[in-house]
């Protein structure tokens, strides 16, 4: 059984599809062929039947003439056998003369005739025959008269069996030969794309795979793959991109901490250890702070699963802008019962890190505003700093993006927090956007704010908050 299921699938779809098709049309074959058969050989029976009847027929003429003979000198077949009151046989066929009856088959009271097939009869070892009773009413007792011949068998007739299995396979194996070709030649687009595809992904993976004339199942197939290709050679150059800039940003402080240590080992009587130490942390940190964002990124494009809580935004801005002391003042704006359903880790880096930019550049105010907008929660961080070009509002979210003001105020930035906070929103089904402030740089999150639910007949009730 296990070989079975292998070689079948190690079959090609035409092959398989064909065999199915085969089958089928073979299982319907022996069915018509069933059907022909039986309804064949019942006319043939009823024909042997009328045959062997009117033999008895001209038979009984005979005995009411008393000019039956002892051996009947009628053509066979039927053979026929003429029983007297005592179960005698006094007349009979030539092949049938000096034997035995052929049955003890006897009509039924109410009826005049009675049939039954019987076989392996002594005159007849080799064959079947259809036996017919006829009752002759005579003044001393009724007379019986037999009339035997050969029964029909299930396939008919050899001509008949010859021509329904003959033609089944014909048309089993036409109709299998025709699927294998009509799916080979459905599916040799198909094998066009795929090799189209090959010669793609092993040149140029600028190329696209052409459209079907047709609108057709295959023109679907094909801008699939094209759709397929256009997210690939993103995700090629976006991970070129990505590397070719962490290597560089990473190169950075790891180039600082070698002309560090090889000028101190140059002169080691002359270097301030101690200093030396202090400006290797710095460069550590920044290292350390680089491959933290790295992994933070990783762990949001790996599409790992977001846990769901109800968070109450507004209790989460306040626990984290009174977690630590920043260095500006920080005015909150914040709309009770605004909840959404997020991760609240995620959630809790996201604003930090919206948080930690707005320090970075404002003089002297930090500004954050949680509200219900509609059915979205909406957060805003604004700063009282220089604000953002309208031109740099989407450069600033790419990784290791870091403007000229961002390096001179914080030399230890990686330029990929504000990508991390997108990505979180984003992964949350929200956006978050640069939009006009009349000072300085303003940040807007929106997410889906979960509604209050009403219970049948209940007041409305709205979700646990942290």
């Amino acid at each position: 059984m296990g070989g079975a299921v292998r070689l079948w699938r190690d079959w090609s779809a035409r092959a398989r599809l064909a065999w199915v098709i085969g089958t089928m049309t073979a299982l319907a074959c022996a069915g018509v062929s069933a059907l022909i058969l039986v309804h064949e050989r019942e006319l043939a029976t009823v024909a042997v039947r009328e045959r062997v009847t009117a033999a008895e027929l001209r038979l009984a003429r005979l005995i009411a003439r008393d000019r039956l003979p002892a051996v009947l000198a009628t053509p066979e077949p039927p053979l026929l056998q003429v029983l007297d009151e005592r179960r005698r046989v006094v007349s009979a066929s030539p092949r049938l003369a000096g034997r035995p009856p052929v049955g003890d088959l006897v009509p039924p009271d109410d009826a005049g005739t009675a049939e039954r097939t019987v076989c392996r009869l002594p005159a007849f070892p080799d064959s079947c025959l259809l036996l017919v009773a006829m009752r002759f009413y005579r003044p001393g007792g009724n007379w019986l008269i037999y009339g035997a011949d050969r029964a029909v068998p299930w396939y008919v007739s050899p001509g008949m069996a010859a021509l329904l299995g003959g033609g089944s396979l014909i048309l089993v194996g036409a109709t299998a030969l025709g699927a294998y070709g009509i799916v080979r030649w459905t599916l040799a687009p198909v094998r066009d794309l795929c090799r189209r595809l090959a010669e793609i992904t092993a040149s140029d993976p600028s190329l696209r795979v052409p459209l079907s004339p047709h609108r057709d199942e295959l023109r679907d197939l094909a801008e699939s793959m094209n759709q397929m290709l256009d997210r690939v050679q993103e995700a090629v150059q976006r991970q070129g991109r990505f590397a070719s800039d962490a290597s560089h940003d990473l190169r950075s402080p790891i180039t600082a901490m070698r002309a560090q240590l090889e000028d101190a080992l140059l002169h080691p009587a002359d270097t301030d250890w101690p200093m030396t130490a202090e400006a290797l942390v710095l460069s550590l940190d920044r290292l350390q702070a680089i491959v933290t964002d790295l992994l933070v990124l990783t762990r949001l494009e790996s599409g790992e699963k977001v846990s769901r809580d109800y968070i109450n935004l507004a209790e989460l801005v306040r626990t984290e802008v009174g977690r630590r002391f920043r260095g500006k003042r920080v005015a909150l704006d914040l709309q009770p019962g605004v909840v959404v359903s997020g991760d609240r880790l995620q959630l809790v880096r996201l604003l930090t890190n919206l948080l930690d930019n707005a320090e970075r550049h404002a003089l002297s105010t930090v500004t954050v505003l949680v509200c219900r907008q509609d059915d979205l929660a909406r957060l805003e961080v604004v700063d009282d700093g220089a604000g953002i070009a309208p031109e740099q509002r989407e450069v600033v979210f790419q990784r290791f993006t870091r403007l000229a003001a961002g390096r001179e105020r914080d030399k230890l930035g990686t330029g990929l927090g504000l990508a991390i906070a997108r990505d979180i929103a984003e992964q949350h089904g929200g956006t978050l956007t640069i939009e006009d402030s009349p000072g300085g740089a303003r940040f807007v999150l929106r997410m889906p704010i979960l509604l209050p639910q009403r219970p049948a007949g209940g007041p409305a009730t709205v979700p646990p908050s942290d």
